[in-house]
């Protein structure tokens, strides 16, 4: 992709103002019946690396709900990316930091899909700070119920309805593998995410439902015009070995691997890290 310029707009994004427009659909993208009759609940799916998650999920056979916070027009083009495909989606708006919702979330992509089989816990927020005294407890409240509490609370609503054999894939960052000096709290609700599904991936190896994570290092999304300031939005992943951020569709095969069983059988409580080249040790 091409350098983004310095840009701002307002939280949590959106793609149309984004410059340069994210490849964010996997047009080039084939299917090979991965997911053949599959259905999956992609929580933040509606742009960026959730979109381009449901139009590979979809190209690769599954049905998909998609919950996203409050973007209609990037959720209604996703789905129509989906439903190109001759492949179901429901979509879902609201936040994930209510409990509740996330209870509703479920019981309706069970009910619309007509059951589930994979769970992609994908939404996020984030805020920068200058000075760690500035994080306010009101911040990492809002952060660890977005990034953390809602997964929580996601995964007890939707492990009841997961066949034996199911697959649950939670987006992790390299942020919480190595942490962040402005990202604080987010790097930190990354981590522990991350360590959820570890745990989740032993508690639930008798029923052979699979847990992994993606942890991407920069990726060109609205989130990041929406959330950093100007002067880091300008140049945006030049800090990676490959000098670039990657574009969505870069990220969303990760998901897929980890989704199927005929190419991840025998992974559960992995993290692939899709960095652009930084090295992380184990």
């Amino acid at each position: 992709m091409s350098e983004p310029e310095g840009q701002t707009q307002p939280y949590p994004g959106r793609t149309g103002p984004m410059e340069p427009r994210p490849r964010d659909e996997m047009r080039d993208y084939r299917g090979s019946g991965l997911l053949e009759g599959r259905r999956a609940l992609i929580a933040g799916g509606d742009s960026g690396i959730g979109r381009a998650v449901a139009v590979a999920f979809a190209k690769e056979g599954a049905d998909v709900a998609i919950a996203y916070l409050e973007e209609d027009d990037d959720a209604r083009h996703t789905a129509s990316l989906v439903e190109a495909e001759g492949r179901r989606c429901t979509l879902m708006a609201g936040d994930l930091a209510d409990e509740a919702h996330c209870a509703d979330v479920v019981e309706r992509a069970v009910r619309d899909l007509g059951g589930l089989d994979t769970v992609v816990a994908h939404h996020a927020t984030q805020a920068p700070v200058d000075d760690f005294t500035d994080l306010t407890t009101e911040q990492l409240t809002r952060t660890f119920q977005v990034n953390v509490f809602s997964v929580f609370w996601l995964l007890r609503a939707a492990l009841p309805h997961l066949p034996d054999g199911g697959s649950v894939v939670i987006t992790g960052s390299v942020n919480g593998l190595r942490g962040n000096d402005s990202l604080i709290d987010y790097a930190a609700s990354k981590a522990a995410v991350m360590n959820l599904s570890s745990s989740l991936a032993q508690h639930y190896l008798d029923r052979g439902i699979r847990f992994n994570v993606v942890a991407p290092g920069p990726v060109w999304t609205p989130l990041i015009p929406a959330t950093l300031p100007e002067d880091k939005v300008e140049g945006f992943g030049q800090q990676a070995p490959m000098q670039r951020a990657a574009d969505p569709d870069e990220i969303a095969p990760s998901y897929v691997f980890f989704a199927s069983g005929r190419t991840s059988s025998y992974y559960t409580g992995e993290t692939l890290a899709p960095t652009g080249g930084e090295i992380q040790a184990s």
